[in-house]
């Protein structure tokens, strides 16, 4: 919200606050908490929003530029290079080395935009959506069910029929 569409809001419940009402019934006609409105005020001045401009520590679990640059190395070794990360990161746990989890090399090859179809995989194809089909009132939607067995391939065509009960596939 705005700075202007909060003084606006204080003032509109200042203003019913002048007339009578009480503040929890003010801020619940505006559609904010109490402590909300609290909170926008500091001696009788509405203040802005400060959470954008809040100072935030870095993480201190956060990957160093040498721990991303070993990630990356490591992904570019021949003998790592057509592996996907499920692979990479429990081979080099078996030679008892941990730079990191499979979630973490994922995230920062994709964030290098080197996260592409490694090793022997066929690249992604984009699919289409599969067909729609709506019936619009009876005996309109028929399925068809193909049975495999050993010699050959039997369709088997189900449709409906109208029953007693409106129950397709039911004996009528």
């Amino acid at each position: 919200m705005s700075l202007e569409q909060r003084q606006k809001t204080i003032t509109l419940i200042d203003e019913a606050r002048a007339a009578g009402a009480r503040l929890n019934e003010s801020c619940q006609t505006v559609e904010i908490h109490p402590a909300t409105y609290r909170r926008w005020q500091h001696d009788g001045q509405v203040i802005c929003d400060r959470r954008a401009m809040a100072e935030r520590p870095v993480p201190s679990n956060k990957f160093s530029e040498f721990e991303r640059e070993r990630i990356y190395l490591t992904c570019d070794l021949p003998q790592f290079q057509s592996l996907p990360p499920s692979q990479i990161v429990p081979t080099l746990a078996d030679q008892g080395l941990y730079y990191g989890s499979e979630s973490s090399f994922y995230r920062f090859l994709r964030h290098a935009n080197r996260q592409h179809d490694r090793g022997r995989a066929k690249p992604r194809q984009k699919r289409s959506k599969p067909e729609e089909y709506r019936t619009t009132g009876p005996k309109g939607l028929c399925i068809n069910n193909y049975s495999i067995t050993q010699s050959c391939i039997i369709p088997v065509v189900l449709s409906c029929s109208s029953t007693r009960h409106g129950i397709c596939g039911g004996a009528g």
